[in-house]
This record gives structure tokens, C-alpha cells and sequence, in this order.
């Protein structure tokens, strides 16, 4: 068995595409009527779909998972975030962890987590 793609689920579905191919350069590989699939196996499932396949609310800013980048130049990352998303809404601006890892969590339009650290 093998993991094809990790799903998120988004208000905007272009909206979220313009959004992680702005600051993460992921680029669409499959666009499905309000299910896409971004390189890197990213997808994104529209909100209005997921909850009618559910029969669930969908609860952002929930903090059960995050998506998990690494950038070597985190200062640059940072200013290219703040520049082109500067409503962004942090949970930790850069630090360091005990380990020596320089990390950064925000939210992205959707309020799904993401951390942005430099490699380990």
C-alpha cells in the first residue's frame, strides 16, 4: 500500500490553489470539479462537498494536524509571506526549538495549520 495524497478542505478551492502556489510553488496536476490535486500530493476538496459527504461541520483552526515544510532560507520565506499574504495569522512566529530548528506556524486562508522550519 502506498499514500497517494494528503487532503485538506478549503472555502475557496482557487482561492487555496493561488495560496499554496504563491508561497510554496505548488502546481496543479489534476483540477476535478472542486477537487484538486497539487504536486508535492497535496489536494484540496471543497468545503460544501466534504460536509455533504460527511454529513459533518468542518471545524477550522482545529489543530489536530498541520502541513509540515522545510526552507533553508526562513527569512526569506517569512518576507515573501508577509509580502504577498500579510493578513496571515500566526500561531508561533520564527523561533527555535531546543533542538536548534528555526520553525514558523500559521494558518493558511482556510485555517488549515502549516509549519514552515528549516531542515533538520
Amino acid at each position: 500500500m502506498k499514500l497517494k495524497n494528503i487532503l485538506i478542505v478549503v472555502k475557496d478551492i482557487e482561492k487555496s490553489r493561488q495560496f499554496y502556489h504563491d508561497i510554496f510553488g505548488l502546481g496543479l496536476v489534476v483540477d476535478n470539479d472542486g477537487y484538486m490535486i497539487l504536486t508535492e500530493g497535496l489536494a484540496l476538496q471543497d468545503e460544501k462537498i466534504w460536509r455533504d459527504f460527511l454529513d459533518r461541520d468542518i471545524i477550522p483552526e482545529n489543530n489536530a494536524c498541520e502541513l509540515y515544510f522545510e526552507e533553508s532560507d526562513i527569512e526569506g520565506f517569512i518576507k515573501k509571506l508577509e509580502s504577498l499574504y500579510p493578513d496571515v495569522k500566526y500561531v508561533n512566529r520564527l523561533m527555535t526549538d531546543s533542538w536548534g530548528q528555526r520553525v514558523i506556524r500559521f494558518y493558511d486562508p482556510d485555517g488549515n495549520l502549516i509549519e514552515v522550519g528549516t531542515p533538520v
